[in-house]
């Protein structure tokens, strides 16, 4: 009966044990996907506010798009001095060229749009995830305290049992020394 007790005291002294060391984790896992988050929001924040236009790959079409406009421009007005033409063939070939660098800013604004809904949609799909892993965690601790709970209720019945036991022993005890004397 002893041995029950004791029995019943480590049963409820492990889960109780048990139960701490889960909510540990549980917090630890809590504070990871935090720390995700907090990566995963820093992420978007940088990439979503980028200028489009001061992306390496734009500058390059942006300084190539320029280049080939002065030197158009400078192969009109080198044409038009040799041949005579008239400032409006010059005027005209200007304006090409300025449409030309309009067009270029333009693509680069459309990616730049497009590539913020792709970053958008990979913050949110990730957010998701870690959202879905901290329900996890949440879920998991909520099932640690409740077989934790059960443990310790089980020990503590146990416990019940056992002392229910020693005082039904004792009375028998009891009675054995008046019916039979010491």
């Amino acid at each position: 009966m002893i041995g029950s007790l004791i029995g019943a005291g480590l049963g409820a002294a492990a889960s109780i044990y048990g139960g701490i060391k889960a909510r540990q984790a549980a917090a630890k896992a809590n504070r990871m996907l935090e720390g995700q988050k907090e990566e995963n929001q820093a992420w978007y924040d940088r990439r979503y506010n980028e200028d489009a236009t001061q992306r390496a790959d734009a500058q390059r079409m942006l300084t190539m798009t320029m280049d080939r406009m002065r030197r158009r421009n400078q192969a009109a007005a080198g044409t038009a001095a040799v041949m005579g033409s008239s400032p409006e063939t010059v005027a005209v070939e200007k304006e090409a060229n300025a449409q030309a660098l309009a067009d270029t800013a333009s693509q680069i604004a459309a990616a730049g749009a497009a590539r913020k809904d792709q970053v958008e949609n990979q913050y949110l799909a990730q957010k998701n995830a870690l959202t879905q892993q901290q329900i996890g965690v949440q879920n998991q601790q909520a099932q640690n305290i409740a077989q934790a709970t059960q443990g310790a209720s089980q020990a503590l019945m146990g416990a019940g049992a056992a002392v229910d036991e020693l005082g039904e022993a004792q009375k028998n005890r009891e009675l054995y020394e008046k019916i039979w004397g010491k």
